[in-house]
């Protein structure tokens, strides 16, 4: 990393790396999506540019990988051996609404989720320490970059007049929390 961001690295500092060694208590990750890259001699620094599988679904933002997680999880507890891990987010945004009855009916999120969870149980399976997983997020909220455009959460909400109603997704979620446990089945 020295040598390629070098110029741009900050400064180590005498006592900066007794610091950053310390032991930690856990290792939080966000995931959402792999990136695939190829060889690109005209891209700077990295040389390298990002490709999109044609045979892979999209969400309105990224690809959707759930095997990626497991990967990720089992790369950093090969790499880093760490006491506990969390995964502090995870979702998708998809395109969702209210019904004529009144639900938000989100399968593409649900299928999400449930895809996830089952890596994160291979994950555990194979020996890494995962403790907790948090979706991201619990409600359709401002998202940094995309403001009201992109809904993300368990909760659909009427931005206009303020009223939630719970999803699908936060019906199916709610129901894996409650039996402590998933049926990849269900």
């Amino acid at each position: 990393m020295l040598e390629l961001f070098g110029p741009i690295f900050p400064e180590v500092q005498p006592g900066d790396l007794q610091t950053i060694s310390a032991p930690l208590d856990f290792v939080g990750l966000n995931y959402y999506m792999r990136a695939v890259m190829r060889n690109d001699p005209d891209t700077p620094l990295l040389q390298a540019s990002q490709v999109y599988p044609p045979e892979s679904e999209y969400s309105q933002m990224w690809e959707i990988y759930p095997p990626g997680l497991y990967d990720m999880l089992t790369r950093i507890q090969a790499d880093y051996h760490p006491k506990e891990v969390f995964i502090t987010e995870n979702g998708v945004c998809v395109t969702d609404g209210v019904d004529f009855d009144g639900r938000v009916r989100d399968e593409r999120r649900i299928r999400y989720l449930r895809d996830h969870l089952v890596q994160a149980r291979r994950a555990i399976q194979a020996g890494v320490p995962l403790k907790g997983y948090f979706h991201w997020t619990l409600m359709d909220n401002f998202e940094w970059a995309f403001g009201y455009r992109m809904r993300f959460g368990l909760v659909y909400v009427d931005f206009a007049t303020q009223k939630r109603i719970i999803k699908e997704s936060g019906r199916w979620y709610a129901n894996v929390i409650r039996s402590n446990g998933l049926d990849p089945e269900a």
